[in-house]
């Protein structure tokens, strides 16, 4: 009898450990992990000015841009040649043109690994066209932001999170008449936002019927409006990041707006100042109390990582309004992200990208903010934006260059050398100017020529620009050379109804 073959028992197997789940503790640890990034991350936008710098901060994170403000010589931006394309009439439409560029799908696809990216501005078809290429978005929903970013909603959010708004009405407007009768618990001298739109552009002063005669068509059918009393206001604006720790906060800037030399729009922003005494102890303390449960009311609303809150002060009795939120990262950006306490510790908007990342972190938000709201960790800079504000168009023949520029001692300025660091700059008769309009473009009302950033006050102790800002803006603007449109061209050409920054 044949004998009984053994049945071979399975070897047992030592299960592998498994990796421990990584835990951040401390700012030391999360500035590690971002220098050893894998993951190549995007910021996808017309240009790299809202987040210059962060990819100094983090590991494999990259720059794809519509506009080449470097001519070239900025080492970690991509510009795709140039195709044809419908004309833009949103950021939403240069990022969703990037996106399906050849060149840029071939360069995110050359990076490897899981991508992300990270936008200004974008919407449902941007996030549609990443779901698509396998790219994840390292922001909210587009429909969430757009909801928050509605200022209507802004001020029930801040009512919600008991930040007080400018004594207002919300309400659609049919007619003067109508508006008469709505607004009559907040007076007769008023201003009016409409819910969406750029700095400047949807912001109403009326007082009169021939006031409101003038903006009719853009009041009237254009759905619920905030209807403020008119106060006599300084602006300011404050930056923050909502984490699943809370929200941290970073320091309260001074606001330029509606400077004549810088935009051609009545109450539109036009560049920002940061310093320590900018405001008074009691109107930065509230500041940053109100943004710091602002933001945590964001993230009970589901919104949660980078955000800017405008607060109006009145100068006649020193109170402290909610202006309006822009769930993003915005213009003032750079300014945050820039400062001494940034260096010190980590820019706001690594926070963000930590927020995002799905790592597990714990830090002591509240040590951290009372930190960056030390005035000795608060250096003192500025940045203009500098628009183009006659009432012409012309095409660019000559443009400055992006770097460094010097002041003379006469008050005009040259071209000293070129950069792509704003801390280059090492004294108030530096500035870095970063171009944004450049030879070919069309040079229209409203146009963004560039942003000029430098170290002190861009406005003096009542508010108005100083004698060496002027003097900037004019050495800037005095180096564009342009000519006249052919006869064969209309004389709007070239003007697109957003601003791209």
């Amino acid at each position: 009898m044949a004998a009984k073959a053994k049945s071979k028992k399975p070897v047992a197997r030592t299960p592998r450990p498994k990796a421990p789940k990584k835990h951040l503790k401390n700012i030391s640890e999360v500035r590690r992990y971002f220098h050893r990034n894998e993951d190549p991350i995007f910021f996808i936008s017309a240009t790299n000015f809202n987040l210059l710098g962060i990819d100094e901060w983090c590991k494999n994170f990259h720059y794809i841009n519509y506009i080449d403000c470097y001519d070239g010589r900025h080492p970690n931006t991509f510009v795709p040649t140039e195709q044809p394309h419908p004309e833009f009439e949103s950021i939403e439409d240069i990022n969703a043109y990037l996106l399906e560029h050849k060149e840029v799908i071939d360069f995110i696809k050359s990076k490897g690994g899981k991508p992300k990216a990270v936008f200004l501005m974008f919407d449902e078809r941007v996030e549609k066209i990443c779901k698509e290429l396998g790219i994840q978005v390292w922001f909210p929903k587009a429909k969430l932001r757009e909801k928050i970013d509605h200022k209507i909603e802004t001020v029930r959010i801040g009512n919600k999170a008991g930040v007080p708004s400018v004594p207002n009405v919300l309400s659609v407007v049919k007619s003067w008449e109508h508006l008469q009768e709505v607004a009559k618990p907040i007076g007769k001298d008023l201003v009016l936002q409409s819910a969406f739109g750029d700095s400047g552009h949807t912001t109403f002063f009326i007082k009169t019927e021939a006031d409101f005669r003038r903006h009719e068509h853009e009041i009237v059918g254009k759905g619920e409006i905030k209807i403020m009393k008119r106060i006599t206001c300084r602006g300011s604006a404050i930056e923050a990041c909502a984490t699943k720790k809370g929200t941290i906060v970073g320091p309260l800037m001074t606001e330029l707006v509606g400077f004549k030399e810088l935009t051609p729009y009545r109450g539109g922003w036009c560049g920002n100042e940061i310093f320590a005494d900018a405001f008074d102890q009691k109107i930065r303390d509230a500041a940053r109390k109100y943004t710091y449960d602002f933001g945590n009311q964001l993230v009970a609303e589901g919104y949660r990582g980078y955000f800017e809150l405008d607060f109006l002060i009145d100068q006649d009795t020193g109170e402290i309004y909610l202006g309006e939120c822009n769930p993003r990262v915005t213009g003032a950006s750079s300014m945050t992200n820039h400062a001494a306490f940034a260096h010190a510790d980590a820019p706001l908007f690594l926070f963000h990208l930590l927020e995002f990342s799905g790592v597990d972190f714990d830090l002591d938000v509240e040590e951290l903010n009372n930190r960056w709201a030390d005035p000795d960790n608060i250096d003192g800079w500025c940045q203009m934006v500098i628009k183009h504000t006659d009432d012409d168009v012309d095409i660019i023949t000559h443009a400055p260059e992006s770097g460094i520029w010097h002041m003379l001692p006469d008050g005009s300025v040259e071209y000293n050398r070129f950069d792509y660091h704003r801390r280059a700059v090492s004294s108030e008769q530096e500035a870095f100017f970063l171009r944004i309009s450049g030879t070919g473009d069309f040079r229209y009302e409203g146009a963004d020529l560039g942003i000029l950033i430098t170290r002190g006050r861009a406005m003096g102790n009542r508010f108005g620009l100083t004698k060496r800002s002027k003097a900037w803006i004019d050495g800037i603007k005095n180096q564009y050379r342009a000519r006249p449109l052919p006869s064969a061209l209309p004389a709007d050409t070239g003007a697109p109804a957003f601003k791209m920054l």
